[in-house]
């Protein structure tokens, strides 16, 4: 199961901005697809580690736990990235 973590905090304009990149790039997958992928969201404001590693690049997109982007989030290669991290999941489970 691909994990996608986004990294940012609250009244961020371009975290909300990654946010809806993800929210329609997960309903753009295919079903099967879109049902595997956990997405966590982490703030920098609650966690002093991830502050300390990340607050001059939020919002930062992680798919299990590499960085994918920061600041911007582009949906063709956020897609593709799932769909290979998809990929990749079912077949360490086969």
């Amino acid at each position: 199961m691909p994990t996608l973590t986004l990294i940012g905090k609250p009244d961020c304009h371009l975290c909300d901005v990654a946010e809806g990149v993800i929210e329609r790039v997960l309903a753009e997958l295919p079903d099967e697809a879109a049902d595997r992928v956990q997405l966590v969201q982490s703030s920098i404001l609650d966690d002093p580690a991830l502050y300390e590693q990340w607050w001059e690049k939020i919002p930062v997109v992680l798919i299990d736990g590499d960085l994918h982007a920061h600041w911007r989030v582009a949906p063709d290669r956020l897609r593709d990235a799932l769909l290979a991290a998809d990929d990749r999941s079912k077949e360490a489970t086969a």
